[in-house]
């Protein structure tokens, strides 16, 4: 049995706990209920560190996956993943510089910074999910 093959499944659940972890997390903090918060922040983190290595065996051993959708479905599933993409990207140091700061103390800048990084990451985990859902179910080879 080809373990590579349910990768982007788990990536899914992943993103979809990811975001769940995230939303919790930011009701706590607006509760200030910082241990509730902060558990929630680091598991999502460490989700995130899963996801990434999930995505990175995956991509490794299938390569990329052509889209099998057509028509006006192609415009929009592209435009979701070059900005999940670059998001992406751009997440990665946020979420790091974020944490970094919240475990030094330094609450000024980690909750300055915060609040850019956090709607990033909500969004990358979602339409992580969205694009799964429309390559590998809605339009699926």
């Amino acid at each position: 049995m080809d373990m590579v093959a349910y990768l982007p499944h788990l990536q899914a659940v992943l993103n979809g706990i990811t975001a769940s972890f995230l939303l919790a997390g930011y009701y706590f903090i607006r509760q200030k209920n910082r241990s509730a918060h902060r558990a929630c922040m680091i598991t999502a983190a460490g989700v995130s560190a899963v996801f990434m290595i999930c995505y990175l065996v995956y991509h490794a051993n299938v390569g990329n996956i052509p889209f099998a959708g057509q028509g006006a479905i192609r415009p929009f599933y592209f435009a979701i993943l070059v900005s999940h993409v670059i998001l992406a990207a751009v997440n990665v140091p946020l979420v790091v510089i974020t944490l970094v700061h919240a475990g030094r103390g330094d609450f000024v800048f980690h909750r300055r910074f915060a609040r850019r990084a956090l709607p990033v990451w909500i969004y990358v985990s979602i339409t992580g999910l969205l694009i799964y859902l429309l390559a590998f179910h809605l339009y699926a080879r």
